[in-house]
C-alpha cells in the first residue's frame, strides 16, 4: 500500500487523489467537530464553501439544520455554533443535519471529491480510520487542510499517526514526505507538546480554547470514520 501526504488545501492536485482512498485531516478542528458530531447523533453533515451557500440552505427548514464554522477561527454571526468539538453534544445535535463552513477543512475536503473514497480523520478516530483504510486495500492520499495554504505541524503529526496504526498492521510503501511524517510521531508520541509551536495552536490558547486542544488531541476515543459521497458526510453502517 502505497501512502503519500498532501500539505495543505492548496496543493491538492488531481493525479495525487483520483482512484485512491484520501483521507482528509484538520485536526484543529474541522474534522475534529464532524467526527463528534456525527458521533452524538447528528444526521449527516455537509461542508460549504462559503457563508452565503450555509446560510442559503439553512433557509429552506431551519429547523432540522445546525450551521456550524468560522472565520480566523470564531463563531461567525449567525450560527448555532463555532469549530470547537466541545459545542456538538448529543443535546444540541441528535437528529440534525449539520452545515459546515470553515477556513481550511472544508476547502479541504470539497478539494478532494473526486477521490475513490473520502474519510474524515483526526486524533479522536486515527486508529478506526486506519482500520477502515485497510479494509479498502487501496492506495492512500492523507490531505492536510492546513492553515490558509500553509503547512500545519498538528495536521502533519495527526498524519504519522495514523500511518503509526497502518504500520503496525501491513508492510507500507511510503513517499518521503509520508515517511517524514510518520518519523516525527515516532519521535514526538505527545501530541500537544509538539505542536505548541503550531501557529494555530498560538491563535487557538490565544482565544482561550485550551479545552478544544486537549480533546482534539486525544487519541482514539471515538470508533467511527465519517466519509464524503456526493456532497453528504455520513458514517455508513
Amino acid at each position: 500500500m502505497l501512502v503519500d501526504i498532501v500539505i495543505s488545501a492548496d496543493d491538492i492536485k488531481r493525479e495525487k487523489i483520483e482512484d485512491k482512498t484520501v483521507v482528509v485531516i484538520d485536526m484543529l478542528r474541522a474534522t475534529s467537530v464532524i467526527t463528534t458530531a456525527l458521533h452524538n447523533g447528528c444526521i449527516s453533515a455537509i461542508p460549504l464553501l462559503t457563508v452565503e451557500e450555509a446560510l442559503a440552505l439553512c433557509s429552506k427548514d431551519r429547523e432540522k439544520y445546525i450551521l456550524g464554522g468560522e472565520r480566523k477561527a470564531l463563531k461567525i454571526e449567525g450560527f448555532d455554533c463555532s469549530n470547537s468539538p466541545l459545542e456538538y453534544t448529543e443535546e444540541k445535535v441528535l437528529g440534525k443535519t449539520l452545515i459546515i463552513t470553515t477556513s481550511n477543512g472544508t476547502r479541504a475536503i470539497k478539494g478532494s471529491e473526486s477521490a475513490r473514497n473520502l474519510l474524515l480523520g483526526a486524533m479522536i478516530n486515527a486508529k478506526a480510520v486506519a482500520d477502515k483504510i485497510l479494509a479498502l486495500g487501496n492506495d492512500v492520499t492523507i490531505v492536510n487542510a492546513g492553515t490558509l495554504g500553509q503547512f500545519s505541524m498538528d495536521d502533519f503529526i495527526c498524519s504519522g499517526y495514523i500511518i503509526q496504526h497502518l504500520a503496525d498492521k501491513i508492510s507500507l510503501d511510503l513517499t518521503d514526505i509520508a515517511h517524514t511524517a510518520h518519523y516525527i510521531y515516532k519521535e514526538n508520541p505527545n501530541i500537544e507538546d509538539f505542536i505548541k509551536n503550531a501557529r494555530h495552536y498560538k491563535r487557538i490558547m490565544e482565544l482561550g480554547l485550551q479545552e478544544d486542544l486537549v480533546y482534539c488531541c486525544s487519541k482514539d476515543i471515538i470508533d467511527i470514520v465519517p466519509e464524503y459521497n456526493e456532497g453528504k458526510i455520513t458514517i455508513k453502517k
